[in-house]
């Protein structure tokens, strides 16, 4: 559907996922039994619900071409958001990834995105 996705990634996890050549998802995405990304439309939703006043994050995108029938693209959890979201059954090759940037927190507290998120 979309050439890209994002999905937010402490740093520590990232730092382990350098080291193995893959990203084995949160301790969330474990539980949830797959990688949870969202859209560039989707992105700051997701960042005000599931990772609201969280520091030291990594915005990673990912090209979906690279990651296959692994990716499903299925509706959140309940419903209760409108829209598919890109679930990833299985780790997130890094050969995959596009870029990996800071995702600092403002003043305000929410989460500043780089140029092109809209």
């Amino acid at each position: 559907m979309e050439p890209l996705i994002y999905t937010m990634v402490r740093a520590a996890d990232w730092r382990e996922a350098e080291a193995l050549g893959e990203y084995r998802g949160s301790a969330e995405d474990r539980r949830d039994g797959f990688l949870h990304f969202s859209t560039a439309a989707q992105i700051r939703a997701s960042a005000a619900k599931h990772r609201a006043g969280e520091a030291d994050l990594l915005l990673v995108e990912a090209e979906t071409a690279a990651l296959g029938p692994a990716l499903r693209w299925e509706p959140a959890a309940g419903g209760k958001r409108p829209g598919l979201f890109p679930h990833l059954y299985g780790a997130l090759p890094l050969s995959a990834v596009r870029s990996a940037v800071p995702l600092p927190l403002g003043a305000d507290g929410t989460h500043r995105f780089p140029p092109g998120i809209p």
